[in-house]
């Protein structure tokens, strides 16, 4: 047998999971090109029989594919996996609290595993966010904070505060509602008409706050982009905007971390015209930052908190949004209801791993890890400077951005073509062959975005930025 029909299973001990039969590689990907609808990707890869890596294992900061390839997840699955791969115990009271109690909903009933989560979320969430909803993911998270928000304002007696304000280029989520506040036309317009209400701002971007006009420092830029909230809010009326939603440091387009000042402005912009201010951290949450909740890093406090993904490092699936009492109180009363919700919302084994979780980052002090080596990761990417291709290193916590240039001194970009080419013709591939799973993202300006689990240290640092150095050194000479 060659190496690619070597029996694998999703154990990666060889053993079957499940009393199921072994498959090979070649049989898993037949299966997979025969019935397979893969998330965000071209169907075409499969289709054409190029095949799709297949993980089959995790360990640590590292994964393994179906022919038996060790890699770095740079990205710890998808901004999720935060405590790494393969943790023992969190599997464990899973399995235990499935025996116990496998499934019940939260709908007029609970559990005490959703109790003691809501508790520990309001503990650990800022100031007055005490009351938590839970859902299965980020996007639902977002989706029931767009629906709050419009149901909060109508029981206030206003209901012409229904639009919600985002910025350029941002992703929220793809259900509807969500979707209308993503800020990224290209994912939406195959989906129009999407729920009417979203508007954009700037995001803040200050490598490239140039084209958006602006010249200056980065704290005057990043009160010009809160003030581009307040010029919005007066545009279309304070009597119709209902929230603000921001990630503390945006994703999509690479990793723009908040200017100094900039969320303090934006929390007096939304006191001042009476607006919710919503911190979306499904990716931020959870140390990514180097703490629980990012608004803390930055020192605002939002009204709501979206969350998600690595709550439970991903070990099951759950989502939340957290709410000050404000918004909770006038749903305190009488016959009023949130007529909104999810069948495994609050899932009693998704709520028990995530408890568990939150344990192992006390234990192991994980934020104040990211904390003290947040500096040292950085200083380790920004070596790469010195390559012709790498305009900018950007980010904080464990998360950052390398953005790709065709000219460093002018900041000039890819055109659609060579970014197809760069991108999705080269980096992404050559980047997994030499052993790193990141993510090389185009929906802005071309990045390569880095999230890896908060256990890695400088050993680790040093690795991804050698393999970066010789894959980006070569997509040069491509060029």
């Amino acid at each position: 047998m060659t190496t690619t029909e070597q029996p694998v299973t999703t154990s990666g001990t060889g053993a079957p999971l499940g009393g199921r039969a072994a498959r090979s590689d070649a049989e898993l990907q037949q299966m997979a090109k025969d019935h397979l609808w893969m998330h965000f990707s071209r169907q075409s890869v499969m289709e054409s029989g190029g095949g799709v890596p297949i993980i089959t294992k995790g360990e640590g900061h590292h994964i393994w594919d179906s022919t038996g390839k060790k890699y770095i997840d740079g990205l710890s699955g998808l901004f999720v996996v935060n405590a790494g791969h393969g943790r023992r115990r969190l599997a464990e009271v899973a399995a235990k609290q499935a025996e116990e109690l496998a499934f019940f909903p939260i709908w007029s009933y609970a559990h005490p595993s959703a109790i003691e989560l809501a508790d520990r979320l309001a503990d650990l969430a800022p100031g007055d966010l005490n009351r938590v909803f839970f859902s299965t993911g980020g996007g639902e998270a977002v989706e029931t904070a767009f629906k709050l928000a419009k149901h909060y304002w109508k029981l206030q007696g206003r209901p012409t505060k229904h639009k919600v304000i985002s910025r350029s280029i941002a992703y929220h989520g793809t259900p509807q509602g969500a979707l209308a506040i993503t800020g990224i036309p290209a994912m939406k317009e195959m989906f129009e008409p999407v729920t009417p209400g979203g508007f954009r701002v700037p995001n803040t971007n200050y490598y490239r706050a140039h084209e958006m006009g602006f010249e200056g420092t980065e704290e005057a830029f990043g009160l010009w982009a809160a003030n581009r909230i307040e010029e919005m809010i007066q545009f279309e009326g304070p009597e119709t905007v209902a929230a603000i939603f921001l990630e503390p440091v945006q994703n999509s387009g690479g990793c723009f971390p908040p200017p100094p000042g900039y969320f303090q402005r934006v929390r007096e912009i939304c006191d001042k015209y009476d607006v919710l201010l919503v911190s979306d951290e499904v990716i931020c949450a959870f140390g990514r930052i180097g703490n629980y909740f990012a608004c803390d890093t930055y020192g605002y406090q939002p009204d709501m908190i979206t969350c998600a993904k690595a709550m439970t490092s991903g070990y099951s699936p759950i989502g939340a949004t957290i709410v000050n009492e404000r918004v909770y109180e006038p749903f305190k009363h009488g016959q009023t209801a949130f007529y909104h919700g999810y069948t495994f919302a609050g899932h009693p084994v998704s709520a028990a791993v995530a408890l568990e979780n939150l344990d192992i980052f006390e234990e192991e002090k994980l934020n104040e890890r990211v904390r003290e080596n947040s500096p040292l990761f950085r200083q380790t990417l920004e070596k790469l400077t010195d390559l012709p291709i790498v305009g900018d290193v950007r980010g904080d916590g464990y998360f950052f951005g390398i953005e790709l240039v065709k000219d460093k001194a002018t900041k000039e970009t890819f055109d659609d073509d060579e970014s197809e080419r760069l991108l999705r013709g080269f980096l992404s591939k050559a980047l997994f062959d030499a052993g790193l799973y990141c993510r090389a993202d185009d929906r802005g300006d071309p990045v390569i975005q880095l999230a890896p689990p908060l256990t890695i240290g400088q050993s680790e640092f040093d690795e991804i930025e050698q393999i970066l150095r010789g894959v980006l050194s070569e997509a040069w000479t491509r060029l």
